[in-house]
């Protein structure tokens, strides 16, 4: 972060510079990076009107969820964190003892799946969007407790077929990848024909 901060207002105002750039960052991250405690952190977002991680996260996906023509919010695997339809998308999964094995705390590759998934076909600009094929690939496995950051890009897009590619990652290291091909079905003609297929 360069030099630490001398002074609480110092501190202060580089705290509220520095999440409105990463505001997907938790307390104890924050408490790190400034080499103070996270006491300190928890105080300084208090006295700024800052809310802590969770709600910064979900104000955000409230406002890009909005964007989302082909899920509803509960089939989301994740919180949308950003999105652009036809173009990119990213998620957050916090890893919880519910989603992973209980014998050795590792999280169940289905929620991994589900998280890509499920991001790559909220990107269709189309009220009903399919998955057609995918290719998946696991990097390395995911423990309670990780945050799991999906980014998702539209590669191309051919009529009713996107092509989207999924990496997943914790702190910066690739944890899963993944290629969908997504097609949008935008009436009952559509539907006809992809039920033929």
């Amino acid at each position: 972060m360069g030099r630490l901060p001398t002074t609480k207002h110092d501190r202060q105002h580089r705290l509220q510079n520095y999440l409105e750039t990463h505001p997907f960052i938790t307390d104890e991250e924050l408490a790190r990076c400034f080499a103070v405690s996270v006491q300190t952190i928890r105080l300084d977002r208090l006295e700024l009107g800052i809310p802590e991680v969770r709600e910064r996260v979900k104000q955000v996906a409230e406002r890009s969820f909005a964007k989302v023509k082909s899920l509803a919010n509960a089939d989301l695997i994740g919180e949308l964190v950003d999105l652009e339809l036809g173009v990119s998308g990213l998620s957050m999964l916090e890893v919880t003892p519910e989603l992973t094995f209980q014998r050795t705390g590792i999280a169940r590759g289905h929620f991994l799946f589900a998280q890509a998934n499920t991001l790559a076909v909220a990107l269709v600009d189309a009220e009903i969007a399919l998955t057609g094929t995918a290719k998946i690939s696991f990097k390395r496995p995911v423990r309670q407790g990780e945050r799991v950051v999906a980014k998702a890009m539209v590669k191309t897009i051919k009529e009713n077929r996107y092509y989207i590619k999924v990496t997943s990652r914790v702190e910066g290291e690739i944890v899963f990848r993944a290629s969908f091909v997504v097609f949008a079905v935008n009436g009952k003609e559509d539907t006809l024909v992809a039920d033929r297929s």
